[in-house]
């Protein structure tokens, strides 16, 4: 018999997953994230993540970073991203605690709160530095991130009525992590410093979906905002 599921607006209810697989003892244990603003992205890692796996994050920082070797702007400030022509992308990098054990799981959340199906735009931002993102640290981390990408698109194909997001296909990059510029300190833990600021994040997925049919039902799409 399924699980009761409680109602909540917007919910829907679909099959959730198991939790993430083990990678290996050698996995990398750094990442940067691009999902939009990076106020809202640190946040949620640094907060909201870590009240599913406490302790682990090791350290975050928000910045810039571009998939180019040689992109037109070295070492680019704020104001430089902010026209769109650095060629950068708003990333929080990320240090974890026991990557072998959490990294697939903060791959996974990174879906969960932001929108990975509008192209270079979340919400009312948008511009190449507001693309959704992933830069990774070794091969490993790669193939998961490509594993993981897989499947959410399986799960938009085949419940697309359930979808949480605005579109139907998942447009997020992976790349190879890349040089990494620190935003300015005001900007970093902005939203901690400042719990009233803007942030368009908003948890859309409750837990990971499952495309496996025999998995019990239980409530995972929201459009509800986590505070």
């Amino acid at each position: 018999m399924g699980q009761q599921i409680s109602k909540s607006n917007g919910a829907a209810a679909v099959r959730a997953a198991s939790p993430a697989p083990a990678a290996s003892p050698t996995i990398s244990n750094k990442v940067a994230l691009g999902a939009g603003c990076y106020w809202g992205t640190e946040k949620y890692v640094q907060k909201n993540f870590q009240l599913r796996f406490p302790g682990s994050i090791k350290s975050t920082m928000v910045g810039f970073m571009s998939p180019d070797e040689h992109p037109r702007i070295k070492n680019p400030t704020y104001r430089d991203v902010c026209t769109g022509r650095s060629g950068h992308v708003e990333v929080l990098f990320v240090e974890l605690n026991n990557p072998q054990k959490y990294f697939e799981e903060l791959i996974r959340f990174f879906y969960c709160f932001h929108d990975p199906t509008t192209k270079n735009r979340q919400g009312n931002d948008t511009g190449f530095q507001y693309a959704s993102y992933i830069f990774c640290g070794d091969e490993e981390q790669a193939a998961i991130c490509e594993k993981v990408r897989n499947e959410l698109q399986a799960f938009l194909d085949s419940n697309p009525r359930k979808s949480p997001y605005f579109n139907k296909q998942v447009t997020t990059k992976i790349s190879p992590l890349m040089e990494f510029t620190k935003a300015e300190e005001y900007h970093q833990r902005y939203l901690e410093k400042n719990p009233s600021g803007y942030c368009n994040h908003r948890i859309r997925l409750k837990e990971w979906p499952s495309v496996d049919e025999s998995k019990e039902d239980t409530e995972i799409a929201t459009d509800e905002v986590t505070k």
